[in-house]
């Protein structure tokens, strides 16, 4: 069965979007008919042959909705769909809650997952979302509360993608590894990934795999048996057991000692651990989010980090940019920021100038959104532009500005020409801060609320040295 339908005619200016199916169940198909018929144009398709031979020659399609009849059936169409269609958006349609099924979702890049039977608008909501025609609409400026004063903030595009991405993993129970450089809100993804998902009435608990020795660290997840060792006068249950069909944050995974990663990873293998002291396993339902932002690859070649747990822990990567990637967001989370710190610190929002804002993107944020809020707190409390940008380190001396100018009459492409302004610009900020804290390295980490191994890294990838007297 192959069928196009057209809408109605309308006015030239309401061109309606093009949508393509493909859907074996017969009940399906007359609903999507009466249901969609009369705002999209529909192409509905029984069989996989004609629709993907519709497709290779169809470069109007809009929109793509698929519906998965198991991984022996649909894997090969859905894998050979998205090489005809490699950027436009598909729905998955499924009756599966198989978290395997929906890691091949999230690995061929579908844009939302829709569970059959339909519930309530939640298909016509999938659709509106995925259509360009709302792109430009979906970067308005986005909050999604959170709890405990946090909030979920997105006004770009690629921040926008990784939203979708998020919303759809938060379907599954698949393991989650969020990357990104300290500071770009990577704790706040975890929280939106937990509160999209099936356990958003359920705890989230975060454990810093960096704030705490291994003993402890290993009681705090695992929990202890009365005598387990000095000190454990009665027996105390452990996150992992607390946090039962909630959401586990680890925050920091790279920094996790390695007695403790074979423990974690029996946990991901078959939900099982034991509490220190005790001869016997417990099970458990718990939900990982883990993130680092340190090179995991590195990690595993220097033998820091198991390799067997990266690959358990990596279901899906969401990778957060950094502040000065997204710069366009600046306006968004100044607001936000004035409005949270107001609150927080019972201080009148005073709003800020143009140029404000201005001269805020045009600093490099080595320490991120973190960063952002602590200089948009420090105006609330000063009521002084100038002075708190005064604190900033200074942009790219003209001297750094020379050096683009000489790689610009070089055969540099844009791309290495981009990462040579953004190297020497933090290079300048960098160096700035240490002369400023008379090369005391702990207090400039601080300043750039970066840490102290980072900065290091740092001093030694630009080759910063302290000024000769």
């Amino acid at each position: 069965m192959f069928e196009k339908i057209f809408p109605s005619a309308k006015p030239a200016a309401m061109v309606r979007p093009v949508v393509s199916v493909l859907e074996s169940n017969p009940k399906v198909l007359n609903y999507l008919r009466r249901t969609f018929s009369a705002d999209y144009a529909l192409t509905l398709c029984a069989e996989a042959t004609p629709f993907l031979i519709s497709l290779e020659t169809d470069n109007s399609v809009d929109l793509i909705l698929f519906a998965w009849d198991g991984r022996d059936v649909s894997l090969p169409v859905l894998t050979r769909l998205r090489e005809i269609k490699p950027t436009t958006p598909i729905i998955v349609l499924t009756c599966s809650i198989d978290t395997a099924d929906f890691e091949i979702f999230a690995t061929l890049g579908a844009a939302s997952v829709v569970l059959k039977p339909f519930v309530d608008d939640n298909l016509e909501i999938a659709i509106a979302k995925c259509l360009p025609a709302n792109a430009v609409a979906d970067l308005d400026p986005k909050e999604v509360q959170l709890s405990d004063g946090h909030s979920f903030i997105r006004s770009s595009k690629r921040m926008c993608e990784i939203e979708q991405q998020a919303m759809l993993v938060a379907k599954s129970d698949i393991p989650v590894l969020i990357l990104g450089e300290s500071g770009t809100g990577k704790e706040i993804l975890a929280l939106f990934t937990h509160k999209m998902s099936r356990r958003s009435k359920q705890m989230f608990l975060k454990i810093n795999c960096a704030a705490m020795p291994a003993d402890l660290l290993e009681s705090e997840l695992f929990g202890y048996e009365q005598g387990a060792f000095t000190g454990a006068v009665k027996t105390k249950p452990g996150k992992f057991e607390v946090c039962d069909g909630g959401t586990i944050f680890l925050d920091e995974i790279g920094e996790m000692p390695a007695l403790l990663q074979a423990k974690l990873l029996q946990v991901l293998q078959d939900g099982t651990f034991s509490r220190l002291g005790s001869r016997t396993s417990m099970r458990t339902d718990v939900r990982i989010v883990a993130a680092t932002n340190i090179d995991m690859k590195t990690a595993i070649a220097e033998k820091a980090f198991r390799a067997d747990l990266y690959y358990r822990l990596n279901g899906l990567s969401l990778m957060l940019p950094p502040l000065r990637e997204r710069l366009d967001e600046i306006p968004t989370f100044v607001q936000y920021f004035l409005r949270k710190g107001a609150k927080k610190y019972d201080l009148p929002a005073t709003p800020v100038s143009a140029s404000f804002i201005h001269s805020l993107s045009q600093y490099n944020w080595p320490g991120n959104l973190r960063e952002l809020e602590n200089v948009i707190n420090r105006f609330l409390v000063l009521q002084d532009e100038r002075a708190v940008l005064a604190d900033l380190p200074v942009p790219p001396t003209p001297e750094a500005q020379s050096t683009v100018a000489a790689h610009a009459d070089a055969s540099h492409n844009l791309k290495q020409l981009v990462r040579g302004v953004k190297g020497e610009a933090e290079a300048a900020v960098i160096a700035t801060v240490l002369e400023k804290k008379g090369w005391n390295r702990k207090a400039a980490a601080s300043d750039l609320h970066i840490s102290y191994k980072a900065l290091l890294y740092k001093i030694k990838q630009y080759e910063i040295s302290p000024r000769s007297v």
